[in-house]
Parts: structure tokens; sequence; C-alpha cells
């Protein structure tokens, strides 16, 4: 039976490369992600205008300004997402003001 006492230990040379971590991805994936930001920005921004702008239009500004800041290839998308986002608000702004309140429909 082999003595473990007098084993050596192995360096840290010798182990096998770690894996990237779930949380450390790589910036083609960042990228990626940030591009994704950009297009749910713009879109959220645009259906915002019409439905729902109390909760799409925060959404629509924080998903523009988090693809801005990862530093998105489609910046120009994420710019009208962010004027989208802000238009949602004003939007609703207007509507509060003239109707008293956030429900609002079409029609008389």
């Amino acid at each position: 039976m082999e003595d473990l006492a007098h084993r050596p230990s192995p360096s840290p040379a010798d182990a096998p490369p770690a894996a990237p971590s779930p949380a450390d991805p790589s910036p083609g994936a960042r990228r990626r992600d940030a591009d994704g930001a950009a297009v749910a920005s713009f879109v959220l921004g645009l259906l915002g205008l019409f439905f729902f702008n109390l909760v799409l239009g925060p959404f629509a500004v924080a998903l523009a300004a988090a693809a801005l800041l990862r530093g998105t290839a489609r910046r120009g998308r994420a710019l009208l997402g962010l004027a989208l986002g802000v238009a949602d608000l004003a939007v609703l702004a207007v509507l509060v003001a003239a109707h008293g309140g956030v429900s609002w429909g079409f029609g008389a």
C-alpha cells in the first residue's frame, strides 16, 4: 500500500484550465446580449406608444441604457428604443393630465 504522506502535491500549473463560468460571458456573447437588448428596447418602446405605456416605457428605457452601456453594435436601435421609451412616458403624462388617470380608450 502506498503511503499518502510522501506523495507530492500537485502544483497549480498541473491543474487543467478552468472552464469559463456562466457569470463571466465572452465578449461575443456580451455583444449579442447587448444587441438583443437594443432590439427589445425598440420593440417595447414602439408597443408602449399604444399599449401599457406605464410598464413598457420604463422597460424600454432600461433595456436601451443596458445595451448602450454594454457597447451594442446596434447603437441607433438602442437610441430609438430610449427615445420611444421616453415618448411612452410623455404620452402617459399627457393622458393623465387630460383624463385624470391612467385608464383611457379609443372612441367617445
